[in-house]
């Protein structure tokens, strides 16, 4: 199996960390991973896809191994996409594949809709623009994301062992345990006592606002690079059929399927993953 290398990408107001497969001479691939996870969630899709491409399994900020946000900064969707578009900047390329699982896949999506003529393709696994907004529970959202105390300087757990970490990672997300290994090693730091999550707490904060449905349908409107989607069957809950298929209408370009599995396809399924996203690169 194709060996990862670390990479550190040096960003104007921080650096973000990366793990990178494949020639670095050929084709590249920068992808994005989901929500309080790391690189690591690619390490068994990218060996895969490294006879093809260079990928680099970029770190959003907050995550893994790169920098968290100055205290008092929060965590958004919008400075996700800067930093993305930041690190494209950074490792000087002018044009590439993306893809983007989960929060990774929303972020990817107006990344694409951003930088017309810089993405390639776009391949998109459970996820399809951020999470939006039906105005049902606004107001309660935009409250108590203001009531809640800052999460700078909150105590973290502490795990006795690597095991009891992944523990808690399959009992929060469903995960199996031997899935979530390569994400949760990656994701710990050494502390007295055991093991902490090297995440930002921040990440956990809800958001105050987000954006309404209408908004995400015109920005996905945006999206000009030919884009596969790939959906976890069943649907997972956060991810209804129905919104997912009103947003995927909004897409100039694109194929929808769905494969049996849950959330995280590219670990659960990795050869089919790599199916999928190969046989749309030759589309």
């Amino acid at each position: 199996m194709t060996a990862a290398r670390e990479r550190r990408i040096a960003l104007p107001r921080l650096t973000l960390a990366a793990l990178e497969w494949g020639d670095p001479a050929a084709p590249p691939l920068l992808a994005l991973h989901g929500w309080l996870d790391n690189a690591a969630s690619f390490s068994a899709l990218a060996p895969l896809l490294a006879p093809h491409y260079r990928v680099i399994a970029l770190e959003l900020p907050g995550h893994g191994h790169s920098d968290h946000l100055p205290a008092g900064a929060d965590y958004h969707y919008v400075e996700y996409v800067r930093a993305v578009l930041a690190a494209l900047d950074a490792l000087e390329l002018p044009r590439c594949c993306l893809l983007g699982h989960s929060l990774g896949a929303g972020i990817a999506s107006l990344v694409a809709a951003a930088a017309l003529g810089r993405i390639e393709r776009l391949w998109l696994i459970e996820g399809l623009g951020p999470l939006g907004d039906d105005g049902t529970h606004t107001l309660q959202r935009y409250r108590d994301a203001l009531a809640k105390p800052p999460a700078d300087g909150k105590t973290l757990r502490v795990f006795r062992d690597v095991e009891q970490a992944i523990s808690a990672r399959t009992i929060a997300s469903g995960l199996r345990a031997e899935l979530a290994r390569p994400i949760v090693t990656r994701g710990l730091r050494e502390a007295d006592g055991g093991w902490q999550w090297r995440s930002d707490p921040r990440l956990v904060r809800p958001s105050a606002i987000r954006l309404a449905e209408t908004q995400i349908h015109a920005l996905l409107a945006g999206i000009e690079a030919p884009t596969a989607l790939l959906l976890a069957q069943p649907a997972t809950p956060y991810l209804p059929a129905a919104t997912m298929q009103a947003r995927a209408a909004r897409v100039p370009r694109i194929a929808v399927e769905h494969l049996a599995g849950g959330h995280h396809l590219q670990l659960e399924h990795p050869q089919a993953v790599a199916a999928w996203l190969l046989r749309h690169a030759a589309d």
